[in-house]
C-alpha cells in the first residue's frame, strides 16, 4: 500500500504520553505517516519523511477517530411522539423499548440493515471510526438471532443485549424469559456476537437475573457488559465488578461504595450524557469518578428512544458542560476511553502500531469540540489509513 503523510498539523492528539504534552500526548505543528494502515511515524511537520500520498492540514487539528462503545443501531420505528411527552413533563421509564420491540419484529431484514448502514455512515462524518452495535429490540430468539447477524455484518463489536428489558408476552414471567434467553437465545446468538450485555434496572431486570444471564453469556465465550445505575441506585455497578465486566455504562446514580468498587477494578464506566439530556435524569458525576482513578469512557449510545443520536462531538460538549470534565478529558474518554471499553489496545490513539483511525477538524484545536458546541467540526476521515470522508484540505 501507499504511503501518507498528514503534515502541516496545527495540534495534533496522540493519546501517547511519551509522544508529546500532558495525558493527551498533544503535539504542534506536527505530521505523522500511514503506512499498511498503520501510523507508522509522528513528529514535527518539518521533518516528516516522504511519502507517497500527503495531505496538508493547513493548521486543523487531528484526533484519533472517535471510537464509539455504546450503540443501540437494530431498530425499527420512531419515538419522537414518546421524546415530546417527556419534554413535556412525562417521566422516562424503561418501559418505552416494548414500543420498539414491536416495530423491529415487524420489519425485514433489509429494513433493519438499512438502518444500521444509515446510522453507521452518519457516525463516521460526525468521526466515530469504531462503533460497538447492540441487539436487544427483538426479544424472541428468531429476532435477537437476525439482529446479531445483521449487526455482523458492519462490524466486529457485536453485543447481545437480549436482556433489555422483559418483552410484552412475558409480562409478570421474567424469570420464565431469563431461563429461555439463557437456555435457547445466547448458545444460537453467541456465535455472531461478541460481548453479552443486561440492563440491570427497575424495571428491566434484577441482579439475580442480569447474573444468569452475563452467566451464561460467560459460558458460550461472551465477555460481559452490563447497563446500570441509569435511574436508580442498584446492584448493576457492583455485579460488573464482580463478573470482571468490560464495562458498565450509564452510571448516573452512584455511591461511594459503587465508586470505589470501580477504582479498584478494570471495569470502564461509560457515561452517556446524551441519555441524560434526552430524559432529563441526572448526570453522571463524573468529577467524583475521575478523581478516584476511575477510567471513563464517552458514548452516544444511539438509540431511538433516549439519545437518538450519533454524536460524539454533541457528546463531548455535554460532558464539558454538564459533568464537569474538561475539553481534556472528555476527549480523551470517547476516544481512548471508549478503546478501553472495548478491550482494544490497537484504536483510540495516534502512535507507532495504532490503527491509522484518525480525524481532522475544521479548528485549530481539540478543545472548540466543546468550545463551539453543536457545528459539524469533523472535517477529514481516515480509517485503516484510508480517506473515507473526504472534504477540504488537498490532497498533493
Amino acid at each position: 500500500m501507499p504511503t501518507t503523510v498528514l503534515s502541516d498539523i496545527g495540534t495534533l492528539v496522540t493519546n501517547d504520553p511519551a509522544l508529546g504534552d500532558g495525558p493527551l500526548g498533544i503535539r504542534r505543528e506536527a505530521a505523522l505517516v500511514i503506512d499498511d494502515g498503520r501510523v507508522v511515524w509522528v513528529g514535527d511537520s518539518a521533518g516528516a519523511p516522504a511519502a507517497d500520498t500527503g495531505f496538508d492540514l493547513a493548521g486543523r487539528a487531528v484526533l484519533p477517530g472517535f471510537v464509539e462503545s455504546h450503540a443501540h443501531l437494530v431498530f425499527a420505528g420512531d419515538r419522537a411522539e414518546e421524546f415530546a411527552a417527556r419534554m413535556a413533563g412525562l417521566p422516562y421509564a424503561a418501559g418505552g423499548i416494548r414500543t420498539t420491540i414491536e416495530a423491529t419484529r415487524a420489519a425485514t431484514d433489509e429494513q433493519l440493515a438499512a438502518t444500521v448502514r444509515g446510522l453507521l455512515d452518519e457516525s463516521l462524518r460526525a468521526g466515530s471510526t469504531t462503533v460497538e452495535c447492540k441487539s436487544g429490540y427483538g426479544q424472541t430468539v428468531a429476532d435477537e438471532l437476525r439482529s446479531v447477524q445483521i449487526a455482523a455484518r458492519f462490524t466486529d463489536e457485536v453485543t447481545l443485549l437480549a436482556a433489555h428489558v422483559p418483552p410484552p408476552e412475558y409480562a409478570g414471567r421474567t424469570d420464565e424469559y431469563v431461563t429461555m434467553v439463557c437456555a435457547e437465545m445466547i448458545p444460537r446468538c453467541a456465535p455472531y456476537a461478541r460481548w453479552i450485555d443486561v440492563f440491570c434496572e427497575q424495571g428491566a431486570f434484577d441482579r439475580d437475573q442480569a447474573h444468569a444471564v452475563l452467566t451464561a453469556g460467560i459460558a458460550h465465550g461472551l465477555v460481559p457488559r452490563v447497563h446500570g445505575n441509569q435511574l436508580h441506585q442498584g446492584p448493576g455497578v457492583r455485579l460488573a465488578v464482580e463478573l470482571g465486566a468490560a464495562s458498565v455504562d450509564h452510571v448516573s446514580q452512584v455511591n461511594r461504595a459503587d465508586i470505589a468498587a470501580l477504582a479498584d477494578s478494570d471495569t470502564v464506566a461509560t457515561l452517556l450524557p446524551g441519555a441524560d439530556f434526552c430524559t432529563r435524569n441526572s448526570y453522571p458525576d463524573a468529577r467524583a469518578l475521575l478523581e478516584a482513578g476511575v477510567t471513563v469512557a464517552l458514548g452516544a449510545d444511539c438509540n431511538p428512544g433516549t439519545s437518538y443520536t450519533t454524536s460524539l462531538p454533541f457528546c463531548i460538549a455535554l460532558a464539558v458542560r454538564e459533568m464537569h470534565m474538561t475539553p481534556d478529558e472528555a476527549v480523551w474518554a470517547a476516544t481512548a476511553g471508549g478503546a478501553k471499553a472495548l478491550r482494544r489496545s490497537d484504536i483510540g490513539a495516534l502512535s507507532p502500531g495504532f490503527r491509522a483511525d484518525a480525524i481532522a477538524l475544521e479548528a485549530p484545536s481539540h478543545l472548540h469540540l466543546a468550545y463551539r458546541p453543536g457545528v459539524p467540526l469533523v472535517g477529514q476521515v481516515w480509517r485503516e489509513g484510508v480517506l473515507v470522508v473526504p472534504n477540504r484540505g488537498a490532497a498533493q
